[in-house]
């Protein structure tokens, strides 16, 4: 401890904000690095043998503003498993964006400009509130196959995100997403500290342990490795959200 500290009053004009996750990092033996000519930095672990990643720094969200968080982590799922959890305050917002843009001005198409958690609102369908538990209230959630998402929910992922309930706000901007193999948290963090790095770190690692599983249960399952059979995955909406252009279901 006294060793990170005296790393932190050793930064003089580098950012200070950085040095919470160098100390963080260099305290769990992690990879840290700063970010070229950008304040921002990036942490790189394991949980086990899985690799992660946490970069810090600019927003690669419009939804985000000030300095965004982001984890991630990339193994063994099905590349057409696509499933966006959000709160709800941020998905109401973007529903509503999506459909003033394109239904409103009479668009009946979403290029590949639109980020993919606004295209995937519109591509798939949702998850009963019923089905999220303690989270109906604050979050919702769409996925390519809702059974898999329903049991990524209920299980101790669920607690994670539960615990934040009464410490983030509402409109905080929290969304994980899965996609084409990559697990990914993304939030707003302007001012970063060790129990803000570790509350977030520990939802990300849950819902990484929890996605493996489910993983290897499913493909068990399955008994065909990367199979996406109708009959046990319940595939819903396109393979491929990322193709140049989606025709837009009716809302409602």
């Amino acid at each position: 401890m006294l060793k990170s500290l005296r790393r932190l009053l050793s930064l003089g004009g580098q950012s200070p904000a950085a040095g919470v996750f160098e100390a963080w990092a260099s305290e769990r033996g992690h990879a840290f690095r700063r970010v070229r000519d950008a304040e921002g930095c990036v942490v790189e672990g394991r949980l086990g043998a899985q690799p992660w990643r946490i970069e810090w720094g600019a927003p690669q969200r419009q939804y985000i503003t000030g300095h965004e968080l982001r984890l991630m982590a990339e193994f063994n799922l099905p590349k057409d498993l696509q499933v966006l959890v959000l709160n709800r305050h941020l998905m109401e917002a973007m529903e509503k964006a999506v459909y003033e843009q394109y239904v409103d001005d009479v668009q009946t198409r979403i290029d590949t400009e639109t980020p993919p958690e606004m295209r995937w609102l519109v591509l798939y369908h949702k998850l009963p509130a019923a089905d999220m538990g303690r989270l109906r209230e604050r979050y919702g959630t769409v996925s390519s196959m809702l059974p898999w998402a329903q049991q990524w929910l209920a299980s101790p992922l669920n607690d994670a995100l539960a615990a934040l309930l009464d410490q983030v706000p509402e409109e905080h901007p929290v969304v994980l997403t899965i996609g084409r193999g990559r697990l990914t948290l993304r939030t707003a963090l302007n001012e970063p500290d060790v129990p803000q790095l570790a509350q977030w770190v520990s939802v990300f690692e849950h819902a990484l342990r929890e996605a493996r599983r489910l993983g290897e249960e499913w493909r068990d399952a399955s008994g065909a490795g990367q199979t996406t059979q109708p009959s046990l995955w319940e595939h819903i909406g396109p393979t491929d959200p990322d193709e140049t252009t989606q025709r837009m279901p009716p809302r409602g």
